[in-house]
């Protein structure tokens, strides 16, 4: 721990702002971890496994209900949407689904892609943080005593290599982070655009057959 207090005291006053954007980056990769595993996350597969069981059994209120035992999650919302018009025929069915996706589909996808912005964010920081410590090495070497530029050539340098480290240190985690959770992302919308055609398909079935009620 002292020798990174000491890299940090060393990099001089372009470690803070790096530090600001690694403060962001790690709220957001919390926030974002916890909604995608917890909040909007869900077995879809027995989910829907059991959704189309009731709706084959012509039970849509149960199995709206189902939906609602899952209120945060992003699949059973849109589900629920294209159940609720499950006796309004096939347009009706067709824009529920569609209008709920563009409802909730951004909320998947937002601020995942702002952890590739933050991770840039610290890379350019320290790298100015190199330009302006190399500048002030090399101006020393011009106005510094003789026996002194040894000790302010240390210091500049110092300052451009601590800058660089630690702006990577900040913009790699960042940068593994976002292509993680945009998998995860993937995967949920994935589910949501299959099920949703499934859903559809089988309620429009339901529907030319007469099983409106």
């Amino acid at each position: 721990m002292a020798e990174i207090a000491k890299a940090y005291v060393d990099g001089g006053g372009w470690m803070h702002p790096i530090a600001l954007t690694s403060i962001i980056g790690v709220a957001i990769i919390v926030e974002r971890f916890i909604a995608l595993f917890f909040k909007f996350n869900i077995n879809a597969d027995a989910f829907m496994g059991q959704i189309s069981k009731l709706v084959m059994a012509n039970n849509i209120d149960r199995a709206i209900k189902l939906c609602n035992a899952a209120p945060t999650a992003i699949l059973p919302k849109v589900i629920k949407a294209g159940l609720s018009r499950a006796n309004k025929g096939e347009l009706e069915i067709a824009n529920a689904l569609e209008e709920a996706q563009l409802e909730l589909v951004p909320i998947v996808q937002r601020r995942t892609p702002t952890l590739g912005g933050v991770a840039n964010v610290a890379t350019l920081l320290g790298l100015l943080g190199t330009i302006v410590g190399l500048i002030q090495a090399f101006s020393a070497l011009e106005s510094a005593a003789p026996d002194q530029r040894a000790a302010a050539l240390a210091s500049g340098i110092s300052v451009a290599m601590n800058t660089t480290a630690f702006g990577l240190i900040v913009a790699i985690p960042c940068m593994v982070a976002q292509m993680f959770l945009q998998n995860v992302t993937v995967k949920i919308l994935s589910d949501v655009d299959q099920y949703s055609v499934k859903l559809e398909n089988l309620l429009v079935s339901r529907y030319r057959a007469g099983g409106a009620q």
